[in-house]
């Protein structure tokens, strides 16, 4: 689980630029989740050595000058919350506006580190022009261009300093994350596991506000149920909802091991619930989906639920092995198979395939299907075996790495899961110079 940080300050100041920057600094960066509906707001980043989150919190206010005011500082709020650290965003053109003064009021109570960053500062005339911005009492300031990348790395040196050192935490009980957007039917799911049942052994409060840990025992097997349900806001406001219950998603996400994305049968599989999925599948965790409110459902017909599956792996492709679940919380139908397939892809996540097994399997298929050849040159795959990590990465060892391309990876993958079962699992594929 990785330290998080949020960028804010008023739209146009150059947060979405800096984003992208960040997260497509260096290889090891995972992609930003991009939503249907807006630009990316999610995404991993990591700088000299520290690996954090970076949420960012523009391109989401949407009215008038006033509405903005409001917006915005619910804005910052939320990303004050959840956040480790802060990044403010100003512009150097525009000069200390009204907004920025509002951000930073509500920045100078907070009680984390908030690093001050003036962009668009690419000569010595904006250089000198940037001190007015001493003025929102913030102290120190760092001047960069989001353009040209100029800056940044002053700022994540001191950034990367003040963020908590984050040790993977291994527990002994896996933890099951219940994700999804508000009102898709999350603690209810929860409550209809343990309500009645009464199979709770504690309730333990949970590392963010709302997320509590339930340990829950059936079928033999214990685990920790993480609700995050309680990721509503009273507002009404459409936007801040997504955002805030991807924020709250990210840490539960971050730290379990299956996610059961739970969806409202009635609204699809839409933008939000998209984002909440590519989130788990870029933290390499096990995914089930669960379609409740089937019930609810109306004209269903003998192919109904075939048809919606199809609509649903169409978008998730190209990762389509994933379990789908057509629940109904009010009326208990098909809960307990959801957490006997939750146990089912978490072994599966943490299965190790011998390596003399694995190059008996993959070798003759290999042979039978060699990767094409690239610029008249022939690859030849040596021999494989799975990484020592906590879910399923295989490095394949061949003559000419480079000459390999996604196509062929994705049909190693497919083979791997036709041979080995990884239903519900990320699994990553690396080619190595033997």
């Amino acid at each position: 689980m990785s330290a998080i940080v949020a960028i804010v300050g008023r739209p146009n100041v150059g947060k979405s630029t800096f984003f992208n920057r960040l997260i497509q600094r260096r290889e090891a960066i995972v992609d930003a989740v991009s939503g249907v509906t807006r630009d990316r707001h999610y995404g991993k980043s990591d700088w000299n050595g520290k690996e954090f989150s970076l949420i960012d919190t523009g391109g989401y206010v949407l009215g008038s000058e006033d509405v903005f005011e409001k917006e915005i500082d619910i804005q910052v709020e939320l990303a004050i919350g959840e956040a480790d650290a802060i990044i403010f965003m100003v512009d150097v053109e525009t000069g200390v506006t009204g907004m920025d003064e509002d951000v930073s009021k509500l920045l100078r109570k907070v009680n984390k580190p908030v690093f001050l960053a003036i962009n668009k500062v690419d000569n010595a005339q904006r250089a000198a022009d940037a001190v007015e911005f001493y003025a929102l009492g913030l102290g120190e300031y760092y001047t960069l261009s989001s353009i040209n990348g100029s800056g940044t790395g002053e700022l994540l040196d001191a950034l990367v300093k003040v963020l908590p050192d984050v040790e993977e935490v291994v527990e002994d009980l896996p933890r099951f994350a219940v994700v999804g957007r508000p009102n898709a039917g999350k603690s209810s799911f929860i409550n209809a596991l343990i309500g009645e049942e009464r199979y709770i052994v504690t309730d333990i409060a949970g590392t963010t506000r709302d997320s509590i840990d339930t340990r829950y025992n059936r079928f033999g097997f214990e685990f920790n149920l993480v609700d995050t349900a309680g990721i509503r806001r009273k507002t009404k406001v459409r936007e801040d909802l997504e955002f805030y219950s991807v924020m709250r998603s990210v840490r539960a996400i971050e730290h379990c091991d299956v996610c059961l994305v739970v969806l409202d049968a009635t609204r699809g599989f839409d933008g939000q619930v998209s984002n909440i999925f590519w989130l788990a599948h870029r933290n390499n965790k096990g995914i089930v989906i669960l379609v409740n409110k089937w019930d609810l459902v109306e004209d269903k017909e003998t192919n109904t639920m075939k048809q919606y599956t199809q609509k649903i792996r169409e978008a998730i492709e190209p990762f389509t092995d994933v379990p789908i679940i057509f629940i109904s919380v009010l009326t208990k139908q098909r809960i307990f198979k959801a957490i006997e397939t939750a146990i089912q892809v978490y072994e599966n996540r943490s299965k190790k395939v011998v390596t003399r097994k694995l190059n008996d399997v993959m070798l003759p298929i290999i042979q039978n299907n060699m990767p094409p050849a690239y610029k008249g040159k022939y690859v030849k795959i040596k021999f494989c075996t799975q990484l020592p990590t906590p879910y399923p990465q295989f490095a394949f060892f061949c003559n000419l790495p480079q000459y390999i391309r996604d196509p062929y990876k994705r049909f190693l993958e497919n083979k791997l899961r036709e041979n080995f079962d990884f239903t519900g699992v990320p699994v990553t594929i690396f080619m190595r110079k033997k």
